[in-house]
């Protein structure tokens, strides 16, 4: 008759290995989203200001 075996856990407990060796293919630099910020902020500071009289509201 066939001896019926206990599986134990994983050494690692369960936890999961992460590797951190993915690169993305865009990567933006601090300054390039400071930079992209600002010129958000003053397109919408520019809409606020003149977008009624742009848009004929």
């Amino acid at each position: 008759m066939a001896k019926e075996t206990i599986q134990m856990p994983a050494t690692t407990a369960g936890l999961t290995r992460f590797f951190d060796d993915y690169r993305s293919k865009i990567e933006f630099h601090p300054g390039h989203v400071i930079l992209f910020a600002i010129i958000i902020m003053v397109v919408i500071i520019f809409l606020h200001i003149f977008g009624g009289s742009l848009l004929g509201l």
